[in-house]
């Protein structure tokens, strides 16, 4: 079996020694590459390079945002007989692999993996999942326009400025971008299969896959139904009345989470979304700010990805 290992060296959690452990314990599984990220959109070209040399499987060690690079470098490979992929977590939130079932921790997910590569040797077959057509690229568990994308698009900015990159911060940016929004007239207008338009809407969250993101250990849920193997979350918002989003925001933090509210727009299974708006607003796909758009559409496409994972819980 060949594979390719794709490290982002500047991945928040990140380590020489993990690294290390995690080439050693592949090269016994595999026949392995190592290859380091060194600029944005690089892991694209890796994996779309890998795709067409016929790799069998495509590690990530790194963050959602490689994670989402990989799997757009597949995508834009070969069709037939892609590459699986895997993750071994290396950012600060992790979603995709915590998703997937992937212990947040290094090295039990590479344990993990280990495993997982045994049993494919057995069995031949990578478990599969549905990813979200973005248009101009893909997404594997989410996408939001409005204040969702604000708040991404203040973070990168403090990234940029040399700030590291935790929950707490993103949780100070939101709740100021949102304080920021509540005088905003909404702009959004949603169009949904088999049912009217809703126009007056804030922000939208789309999402692939469920919980929404975390806040260190604690899942944040807006669409608990939503899986790899369903549809795709919807999570709108008709009203930006602080008490309303407040309470709101607590169902999204709940143990049993069901957000329920009635300037809320929600359905955790539809085939697809196009979200417009009057004038340009902020749009984020995985976590990576793309920039302001004034139409977005978002298409559910099911089975389309391999990957190196548990096998999906039974809803």
């Amino acid at each position: 079996m060949r594979a390719v290992l794709i490290v982002n060296p500047n991945a928040t959690s990140t380590t020489a020694a993990g690294r290390d452990l995690l080439a050693h314990a592949l090269e016994s599984r595999t026949e392995l590459t190592v290859v380091h990220t060194d600029h944005r959109g690089h892991a694209i070209e890796i994996a779309q390079d890998a795709a067409a040399d016929g790799v069998d499987v495509l590690i990530v060690h790194g963050g959602d945002g490689t994670v989402n690079e990989v799997v757009n470098g597949v995508k834009r490979g070969r069709e037939a007989g892609a590459p699986a992929v895997g993750v071994v977590p290396g950012g600060s939130a992790n979603v995709f692999a915590r998703a997937l079932g992937i212990s947040p921790d290094p090295i039990e997910a590479t344990n993990q993996l280990v495993d997982l590569l045994g049993e494919y040797r057995r069995t031949g077959v990578w478990r599969r999942i549905g990813l979200m057509d973005c248009g101009e690229r893909w997404a594997v568990f989410t996408a939001g326009m409005g204040v969702d994308g604000d708040v991404v698009a203040a973070v990168e900015a403090q990234r940029a400025k040399g700030r590291k990159v935790s929950a707490s911060r993103y949780i100070r940016v939101a709740v100021r971008e949102v304080l920021a929004s509540v005088r905003k007239e909404p702009t959004l207008t949603l169009h949904m299969p088999d049912r009217e338009p809703v126009g007056g809407v804030h922000f939208a969250f789309v999402s692939n896959s469920s919980p929404w993101t975390y806040a260190n250990a604690r899942p944040i849920w807006t669409n608990p139904g939503t899986t790899f193997e369903t549809g795709l979350g919807v999570f709108a918002t008709t009203s930006m009345n602080a008490w309303a989003n407040l309470r709101l925001a607590r169902q999204m933090f709940a143990r049993v989470p069901d957000p329920v509210a009635r300037h809320l727009i929600r359905d955790d299974d539809v085939a697809w979304i196009r979200i417009t708006s009057d004038v340009p607003v902020a749009c984020q796909i995985d976590g990576d700010y793309i920039g302001p758009r004034e139409t977005m559409t978002f298409t559910s496409v099911p089975d389309a990805l391999g990957v190196v994972a548990p096998a999906a819980k039974a809803p």
